[in-house]
């Protein structure tokens, strides 16, 4: 497992030491936001998470991107670059949407204890802590699943680190020392358990502060 805590001083000092990095406008076969496998908490946690998300953009600064309702969630794996259109036939698209399903089959909803925020070179985050072995084992049904369809090139290593992104930055930080002192005051804050009956295939869709997520395809967790 990651050492959450190293990460979290490594991210404190690249802030403190200017090198923030910033969100750009998504370009057509960009490295990042092509279509992703997500999990999407609910309930009490996602209402703890919206409220630490707009607390720590009073920090940042205006002209970042703030999630909310339809943009929390944890990543499961990144599929591809970036496409602006992805149609409804796409055989990727179909590919991903098989392997989740198959992926999903019998497990019940993962469940992830939310505890603690961490500053990065590219936002703020809130930790995860799977409670059990689900995640794991639906991140490896996953990837197996996507070998067998040749769809398993993009992303190649295997998440451990697992983690709710509240802000992106979008624009130069002119405050880290304001970032880093709202990170510190909420290290090891708790902010409840996500317990998540479902996963996601979504695609990035620009907006005029941020982004959507759309979803693409849907697997029920259900045990």
């Amino acid at each position: 497992m990651s050492d959450y805590a190293d990460f979290f001083t490594r991210g404190r000092a690249a802030l403190l030491a200017g090198a923030a990095t910033y969100e750009r406008p998504l370009v057509e076969d960009g490295m990042r936001w092509g279509a992703a496998a997500v999990l999407r908490p609910g309930g009490p946690v996602l209402a703890e998470l919206i409220d630490l998300a707009k607390s720590v953009s009073g920090a940042a600064g205006a002209g970042h991107w703030v999630h909310g309702r339809e943009t929390l969630h944890f990543t499961l794996r990144s599929l591809e670059r970036y496409r602006r259109v992805i149609p409804g036939d796409d055989p990727r698209r179909l590919a991903y949407a098989a392997s989740l399903a198959e992926a999903a089959a019998g497990l019940p909803p993962v469940r992830i204890e939310l505890r603690g925020v961490s500053p990065h070179a590219g936002g703020v985050l809130a930790f995860g802590h799977p409670v059990d072995d689900t995640l794991t084992t639906l991140q490896r049904r996953f990837a197996q699943s996507l070998r067998t369809r040749g769809v398993a090139e993009f992303e190649s290593w295997v998440r451990d680190r697992w983690y709710v992104s509240l802000v992106h930055f979008a624009t130069p930080v002119t405050d880290p020392a304001a970032i880093v002192a709202w990170c510190d005051e909420r290290a090891d804050v708790p902010i409840g358990l996500a317990e998540m009956g479902a996963a996601e295939i979504v695609e990035a869709v620009p907006t005029d502060d941020g982004l959507r997520l759309n979803t693409l395809a849907r697997s029920v967790l259900v045990g």
